[in-house]
């Protein structure tokens, strides 16, 4: 039953991060289009994930509430894991080069790894991080061999990384603090309550981003781009994370943040815009070997 349940917490992280892979190409896409703002988007996402995941709970969810003493702990998940997170990172794409923003990511799952051990005790063992520095190596080789597409600022700016740097630290806090708290509610319960205070969060900002965009005006690509970030990069993705959170830990399910640029390679091949060779066949197996042994962990006795 351990592994079927490690399995699909593999499984789900695996596909959540490839919906996130495609997701950076779709938010550059609509951040170059220039129609809508980066706090517009967010606010889209918020709102439309909240209902969404509010809809799906009155025919599916399991009767279970959130405690009134975990309402304040989820408030902070979602500022850290939702609000500082997709914020920060929608607005330092615009402002970061594709290969910058690419690198700055690939320090969350050590980050993670440090909180986890501060806060909830996550040991510290060799191959967790042999498996870290493999798949770091082998994320920063696709990083700098993959013909990367063309969007984006053409340089990066010290705020950019600043805000690369907000959005790791947020999201491997979340990762890293709140595992406990996911393990006492069902998925659809907690994420409703999670994209809730989100959206609160959001609406102060929400009249003048909205004011500032032009949505009338958004291309019909656009747009499907923009429908692909709410549904799939938001709802379908952030259900799927807290499945892997519940079964993994901490830092198995922010190693998955590395299979991001092995999308990005999919694609670039796909589209004619990079060519396969042996040394990205390489960097692709260290990425899936460092993953295999941050998994492999010792139980204690």
């Amino acid at each position: 039953m351990e592994k079927n349940s490690a399995l699909a917490g593999n499984l789900a992280c695996f596909t959540a991060y490839a919906i996130f892979g495609f997701n950076i190409i779709s938010c550059k896409g609509i951040a170059n289009d220039g129609h809508i703002t980066p706090m517009a988007l967010f606010c889209l996402r918020s709102f439309g994930a909240t209902a969404l995941f509010w809809l799906w709970s009155l025919f599916t969810a399991p009767r279970d509430q959130v405690a009134r003493k975990d309402l304040w702990k989820v408030a902070v998940a979602s500022f850290l894991g939702l609000f500082m997170t997709q914020f920060s990172f929608l607005v330092a794409i615009t402002k970061t080069t594709a290969i910058d923003v690419s690198i700055l990511s690939s320090m969350s799952p050590i980050m993670t790894l440090i909180i986890s051990a501060i806060v909830i005790k996550e040991r510290i063992t060799w191959s967790g991080v042999t498996g870290i520095v493999l798949s770091l190596v082998g994320v920063l080789i696709l990083i700098f061999n993959c013909v990367n597409i063309r969007s984006g600022a053409a340089s990066t700016s010290v705020w950019g990384i600043v805000l690369m740097m907000v959005n790791t630290l947020c999201f491997a806090s979340y990762v890293g603090i709140f595992k406990p708290l996911i393990q006492k509610y069902s998925v659809v319960t907690f994420m409703k309550w999670m994209f809730l205070f989100s959206s609160l969060m959001a609406l102060p900002f929400s009249f003048s981003a909205f004011a500032a965009s032009d949505l009338s005006a958004v291309p019909a690509d656009v747009m499907g781009q923009v429908l692909y970030v709410v549904v799939f990069a938001t709802f379908v993705a952030y259900f799927l994370i807290p499945i892997g959170q519940k079964r993994l830990r901490p830092v198995v399910v922010c190693m998955y943040t590395y299979v991001q640029p092995v999308i990005a390679m999919v694609i670039a091949l796909a589209m004619g815009l990079d060519t396969l060779n042996a040394l990205k066949i390489i960097a692709t197996l260290l990425v899936f070997i460092g993953v295999g042994l941050v998994n492999f962990v010792p139980k204690r006795r």
